[in-house]
């Protein structure tokens, strides 16, 4: 048996663990190393987007603005929620992040230089959760706590464990995790669950495919390499076109029928995003067509990968925050109801 350190000269210093680029150093890692490993864990850009409509709910639900402390509370158990839901998913999908360059330098992954072990992140995923649960419980209502901890669920087993690696339809029916801050929201105001929230449910369930489809549809070959099938990978770009169409009008449907509760100062509002949002999947649509028509030699075939997925998906990242801005906004009007 040769020894690894054979070829190295007497009285050099030896480096544990040189031999694996990326690993975790040996000794103690910084505090502000692994703070920034535990919070990336959360995935602060997404939950950026969830509470973008937690806010606008709450004042829908509440005709005004609701308190301060209220909103605070509804919006710090919102983040610890979906930030435990986001870590417990980075804790079972090391495995495949680690495959995936999109997600190659995550802090549970070698590539990222592994600055969090997995139980650490396991038991900060469930710490959040747990600070979510009394938090909303005890100062806004049981209800809202039994809220969140059903989209923490929801996105652990349902999603993550359950639909993910074996379906093409897991965005789809998983999905439906994201949705719930707006049934926070309202839940946190009320203390019940009505019409206008499950309408605002909707509007986001039907919103996501073609928003992560299209991020997808750029990254198809990562998801392919960690073996997950999501609609691009085992589905042609036509295909995943048409079904981002489909689901766009039933979203933009979706939104309209909240007008004669919200208004019609929403409701142009809600037709104006709704038709930008209709052009640009169409022009998805009709990219993907021309290029499955062209022939490969053809002065017309792309050159290189289409931008045309990400200009839908960042697109789609605009339309949701104008939408519940619109929302914000005539909730607090005095005018423009029905």
């Amino acid at each position: 048996m040769t020894s690894s350190t054979a070829a190295v000269p007497a009285g050099a210093p030896v480096t544990l663990g040189s031999a694996q680029p990326g690993a975790m150093p040996p000794g103690r890692r910084r505090a502000g190393v692994l703070v920034r490993g535990l919070v990336a864990l959360t995935k602060p850009r997404i939950i950026e987007l969830l509470l973008v409509t937690t806010v606008p709910t709450m004042l829908l639900a509440q005709r005004g603005l609701p308190s301060l402390r209220l909103v605070l509370v509804t919006l710090i158990g919102g983040t610890l929620a979906a930030g435990s839901a986001n870590t417990i998913n980075c804790y079972i999908d090391r495995d495949i992040d680690a495959v995936m360059k999109r997600t190659s330098r995550r802090p549970l992954v070698v590539n990222g230089h592994g600055t969090i072990k997995p139980w650490e992140a396991l038991a900060w995923g469930i710490l959040l959760g747990a600070g979510a649960t009394l938090l909303l419980g005890l100062m806004a209502n049981w209800l809202a706590a039994a809220l969140a901890d059903t989209a923490i669920l929801f996105y652990i087993f349902v999603y993550t464990l359950l639909l993910k690696r074996r379906s093409p339809s897991n965005i789809v029916i998983g999905g439906a995790a994201g949705c719930f801050p707006v049934l926070v929201g309202w839940a946190a105001v009320t203390d019940t669950v009505s019409l206008p929230a499950v309408v605002l449910f909707a509007v986001i369930f039907l919103w996501t495919p073609p928003h992560f489809w299209a991020l997808a549809m750029k990254f198809r070959k990562d998801y392919a390499a960690a073996n997950v099938p999501m609609l691009p990978v085992v589905a042609s770009p036509a295909v995943v076109a048409r079904k981002i169409l489909w689901y766009s009008y039933a979203m933009v449907a979706a939104t309209l029928v909240l007008i004669p509760y919200a208004g019609w100062i929403y409701g142009v509002f809600a037709a104006a995003l709704g038709m930008w949002f209709l052009a640009e999947a169409h022009r998805l649509d009709a990219r993907i067509a021309a290029t499955d028509s062209a022939p490969a030699d053809s002065p017309d075939a792309p050159a290189g990968p289409s931008p045309a997925p990400m200009r839908l998906f960042h697109l789609s990242i605009a339309y949701l925050t104008l939408l519940f801005a619109a929302v914000a906004v005539t909730a607090l009007l005095p005018w423009g109801r029905w």
